[in-house]
Order: structure tokens, then C-alpha cells, then sequence
């Protein structure tokens, strides 16, 4: 039996890559178990391995907020976020925020006060809009502007999106000053 060559064909060391992983991720009320590197973000994970693609790729370094899902109801920058850390939590994309024909408040909002142009952002504005209400931090437009300050609009529909916010927040119990 011949060894294994200890250089690749340029007389540079070979190195091998570590073994995957077994990773079961609750996504949208489904258990999927993945075989994934170490190094997988949730974002490549959902987008990969899931072949949930609603979850956007934006700058791929959390500046931008097109990969924003809600994880146990907070909203994260998947980007940021390795899968295998994600593990036995509750994750929502996009895809899962519908029930069946019935859309989310907040998606019902978005259409209704146009607050998408291109869409590429939309995803995740609507996920980092679901978990602002539920942070109940902000009181006020200003403090819903600011708090959505991680998600990017390169079309400029801020405020159609601060509407829908605003409208959906009042839905639950926010209050305006």
C-alpha cells in the first residue's frame, strides 16, 4: 500500500480539512440534519443545505441586514452566526412567518404600504421589524428608525417601511408620542 503524499503537486503541504459535522437546526418548525463544516454561517446553512433562499446575502459581514432571521424570537445577523452554534434553537426565515395562505401581519403591511421596491432587502427588514416589536424597546418613530438602522435599504422605501412598522406595532400594543 503506497502512503500518502505528504505535498500536493506544487510541493506545498497538503492539508487536511476538519470532518463535518452532523448539525440538526429547527427551521421553520422543521428539524433538518445537515452534514456541515465547522465554519458554515446559519446564512450558507439556510440558504445551502436548506435550500431556503429568501434569507439574502448582502455584504456577508453583518453592516447591511439582508441575512437577518429571528433565532427564539430574536433577531440575528445569520451572516455572523455559525450554524453549528445555533443548534436546539428556534429558527424562522422568512418562509416560515406565513401561515399556509395566511401572511404575517407584518408582511401584510409591507405590501399594503409599499414598503418594498427592488425586494432584495425585504426578508430581512420584515424579520428585523418582527423582532423589534418583540423586544418592546421602542416607544417612538424616531426609536423604530434607529433600532432598524441594521437593515439597509439601498432603494430608500424608509418611509414605507417605518409605516408598516409603525402599523404593526400599533397592532400589538405599541404606543406613538
Amino acid at each position: 500500500m503506497e502512503k500518502i503524499a505528504e505535498k500536493g503537486a506544487l510541493g506545498k503541504p497538503v492539508v487536511a480539512l476538519p470532518p463535518t459535522h452532523t448539525v440538526t437546526l429547527r427551521v421553520n418548525g422543521s428539524e433538518k440534519k445537515l452534514q456541515l463544516a465547522p465554519w458554515v454561517s446559519l446564512l450558507d446553512a439556510l440558504r445551502e443545505y436548506v435550500h431556503l433562499t429568501g434569507t439574502k446575502k448582502g455584504c456577508d459581514h453583518g453592516q447591511c441586514g439582508a441575512c437577518t432571521v429571528l433565532v427564539n424570537g430574536k433577531r440575528i445577523n445569520s451572516c455572523l452566526t455559525l450554524a453549528i452554534m445555533e443548534e436546539g434553537n428556534d429558527i424562522v426565515t422568512i418562509e416560515g412567518l406565513a401561515k399556509g395562505e395566511e401572511l404575517h401581519p407584518m408582511q401584510t403591511a409591507f405590501i399594503e404600504h409599499d414598503a418594498y421596491q427592488c425586494g432584495y432587502c425585504t426578508p430581512g427588514q420584515i424579520c428585523s421589524a418582527i423582532g423589534l416589536i418583540a423586544e418592546g424597546k421602542a416607544k417612538t418613530p424616531e426609536e423604530i428608525k434607529e433600532l432598524m438602522s441594521g437593515n439597509i435599504c439601498r432603494c430608500g422605501a424608509y418611509t414605507n417601511i417605518l409605516a408598516a412598522v409603525q402599523e404593526v406595532w400599533q397592532q400589538e400594543g405599541g404606543n406613538h408620542e
